[in-house]
């Protein structure tokens, strides 16, 4: 298990449902991060290692034969534990900051409230996978299903993930926001549904309490 006072680095992640806007989010984290003097780690979940990405395409893939949901939940923190080991944990320890699209929060909302699987199964999986480690800052990025599904409608072919029904992704959505009230000292809910500067200007206002 990771000790979290070796680590003198910084950790965000970037959370929300298809089309909240992460990546163009992340993009910009990214820059203001930089323009602070940071040097920064930009990674992804399910991904971020040569373990990771084939695992990711397994996940994601929409032609891949149907996952049951324990299945889907080990080969995301199978995933994570690499990824820790790999690349979050070196780069923490080193002094960088971290920036993820993606990490826990999105498991108890996929596999948790979208699957169905117990939340207890999903803490035990992330005490024994990341000890003490948990985000500095977690930006929710939230927007009705519908208005998030019509923008990723817009994108490429949609995965495994983004074929699944509308009530899937209500109760992903409120998963997410119930685990913004259970920890508001680290999650901040951006509003999604803005136009892109004022969604930016209210990253701004989260990333400026943890660079101060």
């Amino acid at each position: 298990m990771p000790d979290k006072n070796t680590l003198s680095g910084r950790f965000i992640t970037v959370e929300g449902i298809e089309g909240a806007g992460k990546s163009t989010c992340v993009g910009f984290i990214r820059e203001r991060l930089i323009s602070a003097g940071k040097s920064v780690v930009v990674t992804r979940e399910p991904g971020g290692t040569a373990l990771g990405e084939k695992l990711r395409h397994l996940l994601l893939d929409h032609h891949q034969e149907a996952i049951s949901p324990d299945a889907e939940l080990l080969l995301m923190f199978a995933a994570r534990a690499e990824h820790l080991a790999r690349v979050i944990l070196p780069a923490l320890r080193a002094g960088q900051w971290v920036l993820c699209d993606r990490f826990t929060a999105a498991s108890y909302a996929y596999q948790g409230g979208g699957r169905g699987v117990a939340g207890e199964r999903i803490a035990a999986l992330e005490n024994w996978t990341q000890g003490a480690l948990r985000p500095d800052l977690t930006l929710l990025l939230d927007l009705p299903v519908s208005a998030g599904l019509e923008r990723a409608g817009k994108r490429s072919e949609p995965d495994r993930f983004e074929r699944e029904a509308g009530g899937f992704f209500e109760r992903v959505r409120e998963s997410y926001l119930q685990q913004a009230r259970r920890h508001p000292q680290r999650y901040r809910v951006i509003n999604a549904a803005l136009p892109l500067t004022g969604v930016q200007a209210q990253i701004v206002q989260a990333l400026a309490e943890l660079l101060a």
